[in-house]
């Protein structure tokens, strides 16, 4: 018999939405490795993360409003709640006599999507919960900062902003903190926030797809709609190795020139698992020819990291292309099937250390983003 999400994650069922901790703690080893990571007693004075992150779980099942969700939004809220601060056990250091855990959210995030990946979550809801770990801090400081608005936007991209206030406020109440009060207070500022922008319930909307492009590169305005002087498209492909993103560009950009790793590799002799950049460096040329006759193109190779994408598309942009990212999202058997039939296998060990760095694209980063497997 299959196994549920919910069964597999334990979520908590009524009537009484009991939250079994010590049945999560003995089934999962990254709830293990929560245990005895310290926190800083200003904001966390009940304890360490895997006390915290019990306590959030406690309240977030407590709270009406996620009891009156739908059974789908209900699994992403629980799921986000119980992976908030996965990335903490390596995440936490002491600096200048603080406690402080950098980049645990964008770094939880990542670790969160491997994990649902392999756990069969279906792509749009895994998306969801990533989102939300990802942002889970944003509603408590958003309105502090001075990006405010371009944050916001980028957020609401990525989740749902109304799911996102309710995972901030368990983890507000699932701690011990003379600042509660303030901080459930900036989550509600927070949500008319986002009713102002129109951003609460789904992603922010602007004039055109070009107009959202620009707001978040260069700042431009979000409600005057930018002149579009793109002349020529490209496809950037992203993807796991196997996935299929060879067999969709045959499929759906027969006509198009393509700037293949795979294909460089081979006419190089180079193993996947040794260092690219000579790869890497034909790749660019043949782009470059390619950009400057205006011809459309796909470049087909992974880019899972968004700090890769952004400097091939800053490439693409500069030579006036307009862009979609194609990613091509396949269940972790398949794909285990699918690179074993590869003319050149990528061993286990690079699709490992790939996993560890899958961040998803987004509407932030070009003008058009195609999620192929994601159904209709």
């Amino acid at each position: 018999m299959n196994t549920t999400i919910e069964e597999a994650f334990l979520q908590p069922t009524g009537p009484d939405f009991r939250v079994r901790w010590d049945a999560l703690d003995a089934r999962f080893d990254w709830i293990r490795a929560m245990r005895d990571v310290p926190q800083d007693p200003t904001w966390h004075a009940e304890g360490d993360v895997w006390v915290h992150t019990s306590m959030v779980c406690n309240a977030l099942v407590a709270l009406p409003a996620w009891r009156g969700l739908d059974a789908r939004q209900r699994r992403i809220g629980w799921l986000a709640a119980l992976l908030h601060d996965v990335a903490k056990p390596y995440s936490t250091q002491h600096e200048d006599g603080r406690i402080r855990s950098r980049h645990h959210s964008p770094r939880g995030a990542v670790h969160a999507r491997r994990l649902l990946w392999a756990a069969g979550l279906e792509p749009r809801d895994r998306e969801q919960v990533c989102g939300l770990i990802r942002h889970h801090q944003l509603p408590i400081h958003a309105l502090s900062t001075d990006d405010t608005e371009r944050r916001t936007s980028a957020a609401s991209m990525r989740c749902s902003m109304s799911l996102l206030r309710l995972i901030a406020e368990a983890d507000i109440r699932g701690r011990v903190s003379t600042t509660q009060a303030d901080n459930l207070e900036s989550i509600q500022l927070f949500g008319q926030y986002c009713r102002d922008l129109a951003c609460d319930v789904q992603p922010r909307a602007f004039p055109s797809a070009h107009t959202r492009l620009l707001f978040f590169r260069d700042q431009r305005p979000a409600t005057v709609e930018a002149f579009d002087d793109t002349t020529f498209q490209v496809t950037l492909m992203c993807g796991l190795p196997g996935a299929g993103k060879t067999h969709w560009v045959r499929e759906h950009r027969p006509n198009h020139a393509v700037v293949s790793l795979d294909a460089l590799r081979r006419a190089l002799g180079v193993d996947p698992a040794d260092n690219q950049g000579a790869v890497r460096h034909a790749a660019i040329d043949r782009a470059r020819t390619l950009l400057r006759a205006g011809t459309p193109f796909v470049w087909d190779a992974t880019n899972l990291q968004h700090s890769r994408r952004k400097r091939l598309l800053q490439l693409f942009f500069d030579y006036g292309a307009r862009v979609e990212i194609v990613f091509v999202d396949t269940p972790a058997a398949r794909l285990r099937a699918q690179n074993a039939e590869r003319a050149d296998v990528v061993p286990d060990a690079v699709i490992r250390s790939m996993l560890e760095r899958w961040e998803f694209p987004d509407e932030t980063e070009a003008q058009r983003v195609v999620r192929v497997g994601w159904g209709a």
